[in-house]
């Protein structure tokens, strides 16, 4: 059976997974937050403003120091659309939520 979950993130300005694909961190303009791709509820949260540099954005909570590469928003559309590494969700970030439907 195919769900559905939608996250609301505002200000996001990218996301990304940990290597082993059960985090995604989510960056944005209100800070970080780790979220479970098991069950999509968030794990960690820090409040303070890290952008990603050349790509990366270092990991809070579980993924604690991880470097983990960020898929950017589209700044002409505000747009972002990413599957998770194993291929079974899709992604898809617009106008602050984050829906996620499994594939």
């Amino acid at each position: 059976m195919n769900s559905t979950h939608n996250l609301n993130i505002g200000g996001l300005v990218g996301l990304g997974f940990d290597s082993s694909g059960e985090f995604m961190l989510t960056v944005s303009h209100s800070g970080r937050g780790v979220y479970s791709t098991r069950t999509w509820e968030r794990v960690s949260r820090d409040p303070r403003t890290v952008y990603p540099e050349n790509g990366y954005s270092v990991g809070i909570g579980p993924i604690d120091g991880e470097m983990i590469p960020i898929t950017e928003k589209n700044y002409d559309t505000e747009e972002l659309q990413i599957a998770t590494p194993d291929g079974r969700f899709e992604l898809r970030y617009f106008e602050g939520i984050v829906e996620v439907r499994e594939l």
